[in-house]
């Protein structure tokens, strides 16, 4: 075991992104621990990445991946500081967040956004026990020992649940989906997100942390305020690209033609293609 021990950690220098994968890779699969600040600690692994405020009084976990890492999960979580798990995060909905949720129901309460238990609720293979049973509608605060751990809901973005989650006293920002630190985000408009509400919400996660908050995104690597402002600009500028040909009077064929542009195109990856980002904002400005 390891106790906030730099030595002892396992700094992951590459993210897993991939938010599927074969049961032999979720065997075979290990959880990786990196410090962000204070006592707020980035786990990652296969799925979205977690938060861990890790305490004397406690630890808190923010989102819990697929349901078989779950144990993998605990184990590095606990490899922090060996204590007992007060209190569980949903950030939204997507199973490589909430996962895990039915085992870590039976050590602590999950808190999420309403529609997050709604949405849980309605999956024909949801348990009872996977869902949160603390939920709100603007946001809450937790307090563990001497964190303050914000919750703030923002409508429209990823999905309609999304929060993120800001640990004032680290000055760590855990993004959910709000933030894909890999390349283009995964807006799923099926689930109430919204091209042009996540760019608000980005904007309102700049607007509201200090210009030196460490960033733990839902996908990619532990970041900072830079690159979040930059994924804002990618995210204007795709917006503004795709209303003005859509004006124009263009079809998706002729967008998808003429491309996002050179300045963008790298941020192409294997879930959200150039091609999956265009056609999302044309379902989503047409």
């Amino acid at each position: 075991m390891f106790k906030k021990s730099l030595v002892a950690i396992t700094i992951l220098l590459s993210a897993v992104v991939s938010v599927s994968t074969s049961a032999q890779e979720m065997a075979e699969a290990e959880i990786t621990v990196q410090p962000a600040a204070g006592n707020v600690y980035m786990l990652q692994g296969p799925g979205g990445n977690i938060g861990v405020l890790a305490t004397d009084k406690g630890l808190l976990l923010v989102d819990d991946k697929f349901a078989p890492l779950a144990e993998k999960i605990e184990a590095a979580m606990k490899g922090i500081e060996d204590k007992e798990l007060k209190y569980v995060i949903n950030t939204h909905f997507h199973g490589d967040h909430t996962g895990s949720n039915k085992f870590f129901s039976h050590k602590a309460p999950i808190f999420a956004h309403e529609n997050v238990r709604n949405r849980l609720s309605n999956k024909t293979d949801h348990h009872t026990e996977s869902l949160p049973v603390v939920t709100y509608k603007d946001g809450i605060t937790i307090y563990l020992d001497n964190e303050e751990v914000q919750l703030t809901h923002l409508p429209k973005g990823h999905t309609d649940g999304d929060t993120y989650v800001y640990f004032k006293k680290a000055n760590v920002l855990h993004t959910g989906d709000l933030f894909f630190e890999v390349g283009f985000p995964y807006v799923d408009l099926k689930s109430g997100g919204s091209v042009k509400g996540y760019l608000a919400g980005v904007k309102h996660m700049l607007k509201n942390t200090s210009d030196d908050v460490v960033i733990i995104p839902g996908h990619g690597n532990l970041t900072d305020k830079k690159s979040l402002l930059a994924f804002a600009e990618m995210m204007e500028f795709s917006i503004n690209k795709v209303s003005t040909a859509l004006a124009a009077g263009k079809s998706e064929q002729q967008i998808l033609t003429d491309g996002i542009g050179e300045k963008y195109k790298h941020l192409s990856w294997a879930f959200i293609t150039e091609e999956k980002w265009l056609k999302t904002l044309v379902a989503d400005l047409q």
